[in-house]
């Protein structure tokens, strides 16, 4: 387990009134950067919480600050009662069960909530802040579960188990990742347990910080595996005999989709000086045309970029929001909302799983061409060093099916669900987590269907010899090469592709490529 205690990334993100930035969630979610509360949000902390003070005394019912939650908003609460109220909402819906999430996400989830609270609309004490960002810069964690969030009002029990932490209550995993109580956990690193006032339960556990901070650290993953895709398609079509001509930037400008147009130059620098590409660019040449998931490449990884761009402006968007119910207003008055509801942040973690599952799809394709002897242009069956006693990379392609399979079915939206709850008064949720969680899975997924078509591409390009590939997609394979062998009699080869998922999944591999190509877009 990976220590991320508090100065391995750097100088502290500086949590103000305003948003964090994407760039910011992931240093301190993956990174273990650590944050300070800007004074300025110390200060609107505190103006809003004497605001909820004075409610607080006030004899007339105020939702969240003296009366019950949810479907029991009727009840008025007395105020000898308040503490309690606040810690059993927190205890009752830290309800989560199944695996524990992984450490990355709770401290992107924390940073949010942070966030939130640092703008002064949620009306909780500076302490409580202060405590948030005591436990990030401790490298705290505390235990969130897989299910339990519906999405609406924002990931309920998820937030809860941090609010529970905060308390001293449930478990955490500390610096080094082990797991004890949160309250030894707190007393070893010197932070004191809050005891939760008025409003602060509500504030710590009504947001939509889970799968926001999933669909910020999906963002950043799917925009690497996208130069990676242009990567293993400039491969294949090299490796398949394909043509780089209808990668030219004025047959792109037909079609001006921006993303198109980026994937189509990416995958022109790359198959740049190809003497393979040469050896068949000639009159006599019989191929008319690739196959689509030759030629479609750009269309199909533009069209992806499309839709990020898109989920990147709602992810945006969320990140300078302050998502809270009740909130603080700008003027102190305290209104009901439904800012909580996922719907905007499930939509576009649904599309992205949607567009992993169509570039793995077209990903295995190519694949599969360069196995079938009727197709790769003049390779042994499945690449394979004697075909009939080897198997070359058959079962390989096995793998990727398996995959793509899994992928189309992590498609399906969630956000086309809903069950409702507490009594019918949330008689509508967005299912914003649980399209967050699959959307992990669908990353993952597409990153080794990735990676075996690279280790697929590089056999191929090796076989091709004694034409050599562009000096791009050579330093790949070169990168490959340094993990695993190349052409010959047949090897375990799960060890092989894990190599390769290792190298996709690091950046490895792009960052060989880009050596020769400079950044890639």
């Amino acid at each position: 387990m990976v220590s991320i205690a508090a100065g391995n990334a750097g100088a502290a993100v500086v949590v103000g009134t305003g948003p964090v930035t994407p760039e910011e969630v992931v240093r301190v979610a993956r990174a273990g950067a650590g944050v300070r509360l800007a004074a300025e949000a110390l200060r609107v902390i505190g103006v809003s919480r004497a605001r909820i003070e004075a409610l607080a005394a006030d004899p007339k019912p105020v939702y969240g600050v003296s009366t019950g939650f949810g479907a029991l908003a009727v009840r008025h609460i007395p105020p000898e009662l308040r503490t309690q109220l606040q810690r059993s909402l927190v205890r009752s819906h830290a309800a989560g069960s199944g695996a524990e999430v992984e450490r990355e996400v709770v401290r992107a989830l924390m940073l949010l909530r942070l966030s939130t609270l640092a703008t002064g609309r949620t009306g909780v004490r500076p302490v409580v802040a202060e405590t948030y960002a005591a436990l990030l810069n401790a490298g705290i964690t505390p235990v969130v579960y897989e299910y339990g969030s519906l999405g609406c009002s924002g990931d309920l029990a998820p937030l809860a188990h941090v609010a529970l932490a905060v308390m001293g209550e449930g478990t955490v995993r500390d610096a080094d990742g082990t797991l004890l109580p949160a309250a030894d956990a707190l007393a070893a690193a010197g932070i004191a347990p809050v005891e939760l006032a008025e409003k602060e339960g509500l504030a710590l556990i009504n947001g939509t910080d889970g799968m926001l901070g999933m669909l910020v650290l999906a963002c950043r993953d799917l925009r690497d595996l996208l130069r990676l895709a242009d990567v293993t398609a400039a491969m294949s079509v090299e490796g398949l005999l394909g043509t780089d001509k209808v990668f030219a930037a004025d047959l792109q400008a037909l079609r001006p989709q921006p993303g198109q147009t980026v994937a189509a130059a990416n995958m022109s620098r790359l198959l740049a000086d190809s003497a393979i590409v040469a050896s068949h660019a000639t009159p006599d040449c019989t191929v008319v045309q690739d196959a689509y998931s030759l030629r479609c490449a750009p269309q199909v990884a533009g069209g992806a970029r499309d839709t990020l761009a898109h989920a990147e402006r709602v992810a945006g968007y969320e990140l300078a929001s302050a998502v809270d119910n009740p909130v603080v207003t700008l003027d102190g008055r305290v209104e009901s909302n439904g800012n909580f509801h996922g719907a905007p942040l499930a939509y576009v973690l649904d599309f992205l799983a949607i567009v992993a599952a169509d570039l793995a799809s077209m990903s295995e394709r190519r694949t599969d061409r360069f196995l079938d002897k009727a197709r790769n242009h003049g390779l042994p069956p499945f690449l394979a060093d004697d075909p009939g006693v080897d198997s070359g990379h058959m079962i390989a392609q096995y793998t990727q099916a398996a995959l793509v399979s899994e992928l189309k079915r992590l498609a399906a939206p969630a956000s086309a669900d809903s069950i409702p709850s507490s009594a019918m008064q949330e008689d509508h949720v967005s299912m914003g987590w649980s399209a967050a969680r699959k959307l992990r899975r669908s990353l993952d997924g597409l990153t080794r269907v990735l990676a075996i078509e690279a280790l697929t591409a590089a056999r191929g390009l090796d076989l091709r010899a004694p034409l050599t590939p562009a000096p791009a997609t050579a330093a790949v394979v070169a990168a490959l090469r340094t993990r695993v062998p190349g052409p010959g009699p047949d090897r375990h080869l799960a060890p092989e592709i894990e190599a390769a998922v290792e190298l996709a999944a690091s950046g490895a591999l792009v960052s060989a490529a880009e050596s020769v190509t400079g950044p890639l877009a």
